[in-house]
């Protein structure tokens, strides 16, 4: 952990937070056939990322206090490379899929290039994770995600 890229990046964060809210301020309140806006959840989510921002900011002040300058720490450009196409892809696929395959699709790759191993695990908790989000958000609160591809659904 480097204290000055992180301190950089948790300020990067919280400004793209704010944009987030700002930016969901401008959208309306209500959609057609849906009792949840489509403001609600990028205001949640610059919410949380201002918040976890603050976090992290606040926590590179008990990082260690002499760092050595000649490492500057291997960075998995492979991890990083894949978790990249893997969100670019979940965007892609999000239509056409659904959300809950997507998702599903997205978290299971993630968690594999996180910790190799653990299929069984990474697959129940991509699942718990994809499907209860869906049924939070579609079911209870009655707002509109894409569920499932039409040759699923049929």
């Amino acid at each position: 952990m480097h204290r000055i890229f992180d301190r950089s990046a948790s300020l990067i964060f919280a400004a793209v937070g704010a944009a987030f809210i700002l930016g969901a301020r401008n959208l309306s309140s209500t959609a057609y056939g849906s009792e949840v806006g489509p403001d609600i959840f990028p205001m949640g989510l610059g919410a949380i990322l201002i918040l976890l921002s603050l976090r992290l900011f606040f926590e590179t002040f008990r990082y260690p206090e002499k760092e050595k300058s000649g490492n500057r720490g291997n960075l998995d450009w492979r991890r990083f490379g894949g978790m990249l196409a893997a969100a670019l892809l979940y965007a892609l696929l999000l239509e056409p899929l659904g959300y809950v395959l997507s998702t599903f699709l997205f978290l299971f790759v993630g968690f594999q290039l996180v910790e190799r191993g653990g299929r069984m695990r990474s697959a129940l908790v991509a699942a718990a994770f994809s499907g209860g989000v869906y049924f939070l958000y579609a079911v209870v609160m009655k707002g509109t995600l894409p569920g499932w591809p039409v040759w699923i659904a049929g």
